[in-house]
């Protein structure tokens, strides 16, 4: 069976963007069109609003995209299910992470598992943490490896892997910044480098909020590794989980800043569909961690 106009469609669901939805399913954007119209014509109706500068689902979409999630896990059920009886497990599991993840947790678990299971295929997708749990949660991707959010949609299984600090970072010397960070700082007047979005920026937010400051934000950015680079370079304060900074070649440029009281840490594991774990594939790939 060709599953993939179903993944292209709810790619397409997720971003909202045919540039993007391409780039993600690995396909040009005029293929990626050819296959939304395709789908459209067999099935009589209009999936999406499209303009020059927009694209909206249409109630039809919307009725479709919840069929589509669901035909994709229980095709995978059945699919998986038919592998219990054989003597090696063999198939593909689609893995996304962040670059950091990869060589931070996934090395580990791939060299114990591709040992195991010789046989599965692994195809990885690495990029911004925060696209992470909707990628699961679109099919894009079977597990990722990311940070657990406040409120974990009931879909979801999380397993723990590693702890991880928030922390506020500074250029290792920056006397002008240095004044401001003295004594009772007046965050106002500090520039901050933040995540555009997800964990740590609910998070810093929060904090925020907590301890009335209005912070002045210099730039937001996707990716924590962005976040090192801009601070080692000058342009101010930045917070990211400690495990990113430690496994940064830009680590000795930075400095971690004590700041009292200390973010909630982050909690790393692995996430999936509660449904897919019903494959004999992921769970294998599941029993890989402690």
């Amino acid at each position: 069976m060709d599953t993939r106009s179903l993944t292209f469609f709810l790619s397409l669901c997720d971003t909202l963007h045919f540039g993007r939805a391409s780039e993600a399913c690995h396909i040009s954007p005029s293929a990626l069109t050819r296959t939304i119209k395709q789908m459209e014509s067999t099935l009589g109706v209009q999936l999406f609003e499209r303009d020059n500068r927009t694209v909206r689902l249409t109630r039809e979409g919307e009725h479709f995209q919840a069929y589509a999630r669901e035909a994709l896990i229980q095709w995978d059920v059945i699919r998986n299910s038919l592998l219990e009886d054989a003597q090696e497990l063999q198939g593909e599991i689609s893995v996304y992470c962040s670059v950091t993840a990869s060589y931070s947790f996934l090395y580990d678990i791939l060299n114990k598992f591709r040992r195991q299971h010789p046989k599965i295929e692994i195809k990885l997708h690495t990029g911004d943490p925060e696209s992470a749990i909707q990628r699961v949660m679109s099919g894009t991707d079977d597990i990722t490896i990311a940070a657990r959010t406040d409120t974990l949609h009931n879909s979801l299984a999380f397993k723990h892997i590693a702890t991880s600090p928030l922390v506020f970072i500074a250029p290792q010397q920056d006397p002008q910044l240095d004044a401001i960070l003295q004594g009772t700082i007046d965050w106002s007047a500090v520039p901050m480098i933040l995540s555009e979005e997800g964990v740590s920026r609910k998070r810093i937010d929060q904090w925020f909020k907590a301890h009335q400051a209005k912070p002045k934000i210099y730039a937001q950015v996707a990716g924590n590794e962005a976040i090192v680079s801009m601070v080692s370079l000058g342009f101010g304060v930045g917070v990211v989980p400690k495990i990113v900074l430690e496994n940064s070649p830009l680590a000795t440029r930075v400095r971690i800043l004590a700041i009292q009281p200390e973010l909630q840490p982050y909690d790393v594991g692995l996430i999936a569909l509660k449904k897919k774990r019903q494959s004999p594939l992921i769970a294998a790939f599941w029993s890989q961690t402690g």
